[in-house]
């Protein structure tokens, strides 16, 4: 029974992970008029690194240069990834973003696979992306930047995948997202200073920000580390291709 929960585990965390975090991509939009996506991502990224360092104290763990230089990776994939998706979704509807975004786990899947069936599944993953696309937004053209950060966040989230699985392999999924996360915000908070100053410490822009962490980042990227640890970069990539869905 415990054997059976344990499998069971890691397709429930990446579900909750995808409901959190298409509802924390909701609430971001409402603050893009007022401190705009680089404002935006710095703050969902400085309070996600403050929530989760409180949280798992990676300090406590000894982590080598080799297993910082992955973090490294895994971070800048990470930051990267939630700015280029911010602007996208400034441009173009979040549906239409979130189907173009996914031709990054879509490549991993398609390089991780291995079996026939493997190559089924990613098949019928496509399908249903196109099934789901809201075409009927679509009246108007499509800003082409919008599709080029919607396509870029796409690679950046082929590479969180694969340095995400081998920081969770190299370390507990609590230290990986943590530390992560401060590369994560080294590289994209500055931005959002230089762009928008002192308009990002309003309180109730700072409240949002802190509820969009939370629901964007901190709890759907433990989450995601649970998950990458049990299942294969295959498997989560075709999984990923639920999130449209929600």
């Amino acid at each position: 029974m415990n054997s059976q929960i344990k499998s069971v585990w890691p397709f429930l965390s990446i579900l909750t992970s995808m409901i959190v975090i298409q509802s924390g991509a909701s609430l971001a939009k409402t603050l893009f008029p007022i401190v705009g996506p680089a404002g935006t991502t710095s703050l969902r990224l400085f309070f996600s690194m403050i929530i989760l360092l409180v949280v798992f104290r990676p300090w406590r763990t000894r982590v080598s240069k080799s297993q910082l230089k992955t973090l490294a990776f895994y971070g800048f994939f990470l930051g990267g990834m939630n700015y280029l998706f911010y602007l996208s979704i400034a441009r173009i509807p979040l549906g239409i973003a979130v189907a173009l975004e996914f031709t990054g786990p879509l490549a991993v899947a398609l390089l991780a696979s291995k079996r026939a069936l493997d190559f089924l599944w990613v098949l019928l993953a496509v399908v249903g992306l196109f099934c789901l696309l809201p075409l009927t937004e679509l009246a108007a053209p499509l800003d082409l930047w919008g599709i080029f950060f919607a396509l870029a966040a796409g690679a950046c989230w082929a590479g969180y995948i694969l340095f995400g699985q081998k920081a969770s392999l190299e370390n507990s999924g609590g230290v990986a997202v943590s530390v992560g996360m401060i590369f994560a915000a080294l590289l994209v908070v500055p931005i959002g200073i230089v762009q928008v100053g002192t308009a990002l410490l309003t309180g109730p822009i700072l409240l949002t920000g802190l509820a969009i962490a939370f629901l964007s980042s901190a709890l759907p990227y433990s989450l995601e580390m649970i998950a990458l640890k049990g299942l294969s970069r295959s498997t989560f990539s075709i999984l990923m291709s639920l999130e449209p869905v929600f």
